[in-house]
C-alpha cells in the first residue's frame, strides 16, 4: 500500500506508456492479419491498406473493445493471491506489457507475423508462477484460451471454405460470372454491415456511455433490426460501386472483370476485418493497464470489477494506429503475398471468414488469436483450390514463430518483474 501512495503517479505514468508500447507492437505486426490478404490480392494500395486500418482498427477499440479486455484484465491470474502486497500487480502487469511490447517489436523488425495474444498471455503466467506462486494463475482460464488457439484457426477455415465454395458456386461455375458477381456480390456485403452492427450495438455502446433500448427485450432484439438495416446500408452503397464496373472482355483470363467486382468488396471485408481485429486485440495492450490503474486509483485495492476508463481504450485505439502507420507494411508484405496466391474472391472469403471468428471471440469474451485466425481462414482457401496451393515452408515457420512467442514473452516478464520488484523496493 505504501509503494503505491508514494509512487502512484509515476506507475500511472509508466504504465501507459508502456501500454503505448505494446498497442504499437499490436499495430506493428499483428494488423498485417487485418490487411495483409486486401495487399496480397492488390484489392488495395500499401497505402489505402495502412489508411482504412488505421481509422477501423481504432473505431473497433474504441466501441467494441471492452468485452475481451475483461478477460485479459482479470480472468488470467487470482488477484486474491497479491491482495496484501497490490504493488506486486503494479509490477507485473507492467512487466507483461513491458515484455509483449518488446518481443512484438523485434519480431516486426524481423517481418515476423507472431500473436500479440500468444505474446501477452504468456507474459502474464510468467511473471504470475514465477514471481508470485504457481497458484495465482486460473489455470482453467489458461486452458480454455489455449483451446480457443486451435478452435480459431479451424472455424476461420471452415467459414472461409464454406464461403469460398459458395462463390464458386454462385459466381465462379457459372456460364456469365460477371453478370452473377454483380447480383450476389450486395447480399456478401450486406453480411458485412449486419456483422459490424451487431458487434457494436451488443458489446460496444456501453463502454462509450451509451445503452440501446428499443423496447424489445433483450439486447440482442434490439441489436437484430438495426443491424439489418444497417447491412441494407452496406450493401446499397456497394451496388451503386458495382454500377459502375463494366465487364472487360479478356482472352487470357476469364474472371478478370469477375475480380475486379470482388475487389471492390474487399474494401468492404476489409474495414470488417479492421474494426473485427481492433475490437479484440485492443485488449492485449489494455487488460493489463485497466488492472494498474484500477489498483493506483482505489490506492491498493485490488477490485474484482472495475470499470473501463474510456480515455484507457483511447490509449490502446492510438498506439494501434500509430503503431500501423510507422511500422506496419512489413508484415503486411509477409502475410499477404507468402501464404499462398491470393485474388480478390479468394482474399474476401479469407478475410470475411476471419472477421467472422474474431467478431464471435470478441462478443464471448475470448481473446483468441487473430494471427490463427487469419492463417486457418487462409489456409481455407487454400484448401477450396487444392492442397498444393499453399507453402507449407512459409505456413511452417511462421507456427515455429509462434511457438518461439509464449516462452519469449514468459522469460521477458519475468526479467522485469524482478526489476522492478528490485528498484521500486529499493
Amino acid at each position: 500500500m505504501e509503494v503505491i501512495a508514494q509512487h502512484g503517479t509515476l506507475f500511472l505514468a509508466m504504465a501507459c506508456l508502456f501500454g503505448f508500447f505494446m498497442a504499437w507492437g499490436i499495430g506493428a505486426n499483428d494488423v498485417a492479419n487485418a490487411m495483409g490478404t486486401s495487399v496480397g490480392a492488390r484489392a488495395l494500395t500499401l497505402k489505402q491498406a495502412i489508411l482504412i486500418a488505421m481509422v477501423f482498427e481504432f473505431l473497433g477499440a474504441y466501441l467494441a473493445g471492452g468485452e475481451v479486455t475483461a478477460t485479459i484484465r482479470k480472468g488470467i491470474i487470482d488477484p486474491e493471491v497479491m491482495r496484501d502486497d497490490p504493488q506486486l500487480l503494479v509490477y507485473g502487469m507492467m512487466s507483461a506489457l513491458l515484455a509483449a511490447g518488446t518481443w512484438l517489436l523485434v519480431a516486426s523488425l524481423r517481418g515476423w507475423p507472431v500473436s500479440t495474444t500468444h505474446s501477452i498471455v504468456g507474459a502474464i503466467v510468467g511473471f504470475a508462477a514465477v514471481g508470485i506462486s504457481v497458484e495465482a494463475v486460473h489455470w482453467g482460464k489458461i486452458g480454455g484460451i489455449v483451446a480457443s488457439w486451435v478452435v480459431s484457426p479451424v472455424l476461420a477455415g471452415a467459414m472461409s471454405f464454406g464461403l469460398f465454395m459458395s462463390v464458386k458456386i454462385l459466381i465462379l461455375d457459372t456460364d456469365d460470372p460477371f453478370r452473377r458477381a454483380k447480383k450476389f456480390i450486395p447480399a456478401y456485403m450486406w453480411m458485412v454491415g449486419f456483422m459490424i452492427s451487431m458487434v457494436t450495438l451488443l458489446k460496444g455502446l456501453k463502454h462509450v456511455g451509451l445503452d440501446l433500448d428499443l423496447g424489445l427485450g433483450s439486447s440482442f432484439a434490439n441489436a437484430l433490426p438495426i443491424s439489418v438495416l444497417a447491412g441494407v446500408v452496406v450493401a446499397f452503397f456497394g451496388f451503386v460501386l458495382l454500377r459502375g464496373i463494366e465487364e472487360v472482355p479478356s482472352t487470357s483470363n476469364r474472371f478478370q472483370s469477375v475480380e475486379r467486382v470482388f475487389g471492390v468488396l474487399m474494401i468492404f471485408t476489409a474495414c470488417s476485418m479492421a474494426f473485427a481485429h481492433g475490437s479484440n486485440d485492443v485488449a492485449n495492450a489494455v487488460g493489463p493497464l485497466a488492472a494498474i490503474v484500477s489498483t493506483v486509483q482505489s490506492g491498493g485495492i485490488i477490485a474484482a470489477q472495475s470499470s473501463m476508463p474510456w480515455w484507457i481504450l483511447l490509449v490502446g485505439g492510438g498506439g494501434i494506429a500509430v503503431g500501423l502507420a510507422t511500422y506496419g507494411w512489413k508484415v503486411i508484405a509477409t502475410v499477404g503475398r507468402k501464404i499462398t496466391e491470393l485474388t480478390p474472391s479468394r482474399g474476401f472469403a479469407a478475410e470475411l471468414g476471419a472477421a467472422g471468428t474474431v467478431v464471435i471471440a470478441s462478443g464471448t469474451g475470448l481473446p483468441i488469436s487473430t494471427t490463427h485466425t487469419l492463417v486457418g481462414a487462409v489456409l481455407g482457401v487454400g484448401f477450396a483450390r487444392g492442397i498444393g496451393a499453399l507453402n507449407w515452408g512459409v505456413v511452417g515457420s511462421i507456427f515455429l514463430s509462434w511457438l518461439i512467442t509464449l516462452p519469449a514473452g514468459a522469460s521477458l516478464a519475468i526479467l522485469f518483474f524482478f526489476l522492478f520488484k528490485a528498484i521500486f523496493s529499493f
